[in-house]
């Protein structure tokens, strides 16, 4: 998605601000990006973790490695420009606003335009097969039209499970805390080890879809 959700160097405060709420690993920094921007902007690694590296050069943010994952938190001097900031702060989220909406605007537009030429290609095929001399050609396209909406549905229902996924492990975890339970890091790490490995799966899946296609 467009990098103009965040002007340059407003991303910087922007972590530290997200930070300032609670300590994060930098999958988990991504992921409030995206549910902050409501799926509109999701950050590379190669976006956020040099930032990240930058603050703690600075001194404003510190990190902590367990394992295989690594907390950064922010510091006092990181909180005393953050607050010196505030002004700057609530910019960005006005702005966020305003870029949020109008990425989800341009989402819709391209999503209009899409079934637009959809529809357009499926009438000419139904003339070409009128004149007879493309009944074949319009099978075809009537074909892939018809693959195109069930990927589009299964798009949907992917997401969907997704979010759900991610809604009922994060509900779990924030009540289990909220209770007094603990929070080994090796149960982070078995999480993000199982997320990895069906991460690897999907893609698999995907490769394995593209090759029988192309058969």
């Amino acid at each position: 998605m467009s990098p103009a959700v965040f002007s340059h160097g407003d991303l910087r405060l922007y972590l530290l601000a997200l930070l300032a709420e609670s300590p994060q690993h930098g999958y988990g920094i991504i992921q409030a990006l995206t549910d902050r921007t409501g799926g509109t902007y999701t950050p590379s690694a190669g976006t956020i973790y040099p930032r990240l590296a930058k603050l703690e050069e600075e001194g404003l943010v510190t990190k902590t490695v367990d394992g295989r994952t690594t907390i950064y938190a922010i510091t006092e001097a990181g909180r005393a420009e953050l607050a010196a900031r505030e002004g700057d702060l609530q910019g960005i989220e006005a702005g966020l606003n305003d870029s949020v909406r109008l990425i989800a605007n341009e989402v819709r537009q391209s999503v209009q335009e899409a079934m637009k030429s959809l529809r357009a290609d499926l009438a000419a095929a139904a003339r070409e097969e009128k004149k007879g001399a493309a009944s074949s050609s319009y099978r075809e396209a009537s074909a892939r039209a018809d693959e195109r909406i069930a990927s589009r549905e299964e798009l949907r229902r992917a997401d969907a499970s997704i979010n759900e996924f991610r809604a009922r492990v994060r509900a779990d975890l924030r009540t289990h805390v909220a209770k007094g339970g603990l929070l080994p890091s090796h149960v982070v790490s078995e999480l993000d080890t199982a997320l990895d490995t069906a991460a690897h799966a999907v893609t698999a899946a995907l490769a394995a879809a593209g090759l029988a296609n192309g058969r």
